[in-house]
């Protein structure tokens, strides 16, 4: 098993080499393609994704068929593409593509409730897991309505460091609510403020 899953999966847990073995028995490689999807609006979302390398976005599309990103997920992130899809089985409102050639471990939700059966522990990592997507998720919606867009912006680095070297600044001015235009200008303005 990879070296990253097992430092991520301690962070909030201590599985013995037993239960890492039931783990790495139902959670499975994926190598995706740039702009792959792994999850399309109207499918239902049926698995975690952990990103060992690569980056993925979640994003919707409005009724003008705009694109408005709601996350990132890079290395080290787990990412599912639609939370409420995957609980409840509907159908999901959302998009998940590779941004960049990506490596995952991927466990379906059949095999996330076996392994809740078989290693209790991971039951208290993704519950800690969903918590935590649930707070990040609370935090945008609260930067989104309160504040300015060089706040959002400023989120954005602190949340996803060294990402926005790596993918296309339109997708961060989507991220941010913003065109790329008037990010491309924002940032100009920011850089010529600093001292």
């Amino acid at each position: 098993m990879h070296e990253g899953i097992i430092e991520n999966l301690r962070r909030h847990i201590e599985p013995t080499e037993e239960e890492l073995e039931v783990f790495s028995s139902l959670a499975f490689p994926r190598t995706v393609r740039r702009k792959e999807s792994l999850l399309k609006e109207g499918d239902v979302a049926r698995h975690q994704f952990f990103v060992v390398e690569g980056c993925l976005r979640t994003y919707t599309i409005d009724q003008a068929g705009k694109e408005h990103v709601l996350m990132f997920a890079p290395e080290d992130w787990w990412c599912s593409g639609d939370l409420f899809s995957y609980f409840s089985g509907q159908k999901s409102v959302n998009n998940l593509e590779a941004l960049e050639a990506t490596s995952l471990l991927q466990i379906s939700k059949e095999n996330l409730d076996i392994l809740y059966l078989r290693a209790p522990k991971f039951e208290r990592f993704f519950r800690i897991l969903f918590q935590n997507a649930f707070v990040f998720h609370q935090n945008r919606i609260n930067a989104n309505l309160s504040q300015p867009a060089e706040g959002r912006y400023d989120l954005f680095t602190r949340s996803y460091p060294g990402l926005e070297s790596r993918i296309p600044q339109k997708y961060i001015a989507s991220y941010i609510g913003v065109t790329p235009e008037f990010f491309s200008q924002m940032k100009a303005n920011m850089s010529r403020k600093k001292p």
